[in-house]
């Protein structure tokens, strides 16, 4: 195969990556798009591929000769029956995180994988951000020694408009956003310290989205709008068809907008995690203490800071050191056209990839049963293992 040609289901959103694969002078192309909205197949037609397929059925997509794999980009409550088909059709599969709703979904999907013989990668684009990869470098070269604890706080500035205006607000979409949200910051945790979570208790409630407003209001009606926060105009909604325009104190809001997580995990590291959506700054912060120092993220972005344990007592400047992150272009810090690339490469090349299927699987685990447990008086619960009948055939 020279070429890998790819199809898109969710052209609207994170459906926007398919740039990074469309080049006819490179390893890949967009043949087509599926969506349910017109409008984002109109977007998919001006900015990806003029002349590519385009349906408002997924089966059809899935159904051509000259697609050799999928990209499954719609919102996380689809993934599941998407990949799933995709496998039986055939093809290989990249899907947007979180790989499910459910850890028995993931469960499905696994086994749809391992049967199909086709490759399959999850799109945790952290993993692929300069700032993470330079932490995930120092840890592993020892240079905090054995990590034993981590904290992790992620101020949620945006998270109004990011997730209380549309499906993303009510858990039958989307379990909860200690899945849908925490399910990177998860598996940034179990990435950087090579250990995956076996327990977790959570604490968390709905103190400011959600209220007594209609369903179907929608902020550009609402005669409030002008007064109101929160209120979402046109000018900012995004790609294609989600208008993210529903009013964030509508009565079917059921997702906690903030949260706290203990998680144990394998090798006898603890973790905490705290996520707020209501908060007026955006802040994401890693902390990993090992037996010989700590690291941390200034920001998403440009520094790390790592700390020695002064052990002789005779270090002046030695023991504290700033590591300058170099800066890089596209979308998620330079993350998506990295991630992409390596997908075709996983495909063209039998590149194993950064991001496993098994990894989008304990994320997905560990945020649904922290779910449970902040809904089930903060009980702890264990996470579930990896079903016997597909143990051993991952890579």
């Amino acid at each position: 195969m020279a070429k890998l040609r790819i199809g898109v289901i969710g052209a609207a959103g994170r459906g926007g990556m398919a740039q990074h694969w469309h080049d006819s002078n490179g390893r890949s192309i967009v043949v087509g798009a599926a969506d349910v909205h017109e409008s984002a197949l109109g977007w998919f037609h001006r900015n990806v591929n003029e002349s590519g397929f385009t349906t408002l059925d997924y089966r059809e997509l899935l159904d051509r000769k000259d697609i050799d794999a999928i990209a499954v980009m719609s919102p996380d409550f689809t993934h599941e029956q998407y990949v799933c088909d995709a496998f039986a059709a055939g093809k290989h599969v990249f899907t947007e995180k979180p790989m499910a709703i459910t850890t028995e979904g993931c469960d499905r999907m696994l086994r749809a994988w391992v049967d199909s013989g086709k490759q399959f990668m999850i799109g945790f684009n952290m993993r692929y951000m300069n700032i993470f990869r330079v932490m995930k470098d120092a840890i592993d070269a020892g240079s905090i020694g054995e990590p034993k604890a981590v904290w992790v706080r992620h101020f949620v500035g945006p998270g109004g408009n990011w997730y209380y205006h549309d499906w993303h607000a009510s858990s039958r979409n989307s379990t909860g956003l200690l899945l849908q949200k925490a399910s990177h910051d998860i598996d940034m945790i179990h990435w950087l310290t090579g250990q995956y979570t076996k327990r977790v208790a959570a604490s968390g409630a709905l103190q400011y989205y959600g209220g007594d407003k209609p369903n179907d209001l929608r902020c550009p009606e609402c005669p409030e709008k002008d007064q109101c926060v929160e209120c979402q105009l046109p000018k900012k909604h995004r790609l294609g068809g989600n208008t993210m325009d529903q009013c964030v104190f509508r009565q079917e809001v059921d997702v906690e907008d903030h949260s706290i997580m203990m998680m144990e995990l394998d090798g006898g590291i603890h973790a905490s995690y705290m996520q707020c959506h209501f908060t007026p700054d955006y802040c994401r912060n890693y902390t990993i203490i090992g037996t010989e120092g700590r690291i941390e993220n200034l920001d998403d972005t440009s520094k790390v800071i790592l700390r020695m344990r002064n052990r002789s007592g005779r270090w002046q400047n030695l023991a504290n050191h700033e590591i300058n992150v170099k800066p890089a272009e596209g979308g998620h810090g330079g993350a998506d056209p990295l991630i992409c690339a390596d997908f075709v490469d996983m495909v063209l090349d039998g590149k194993r990839p950064l991001a496993t299927p098994l990894a989008g699987r304990m994320s997905v685990a560990a945020g649904c049963a922290a779910t449970w447990s902040l809904r089930n008086q903060w009980q702890s619960v264990i996470i579930p293992p990896v079903p016997q009948d597909i143990q051993g055939k991952m890579y």
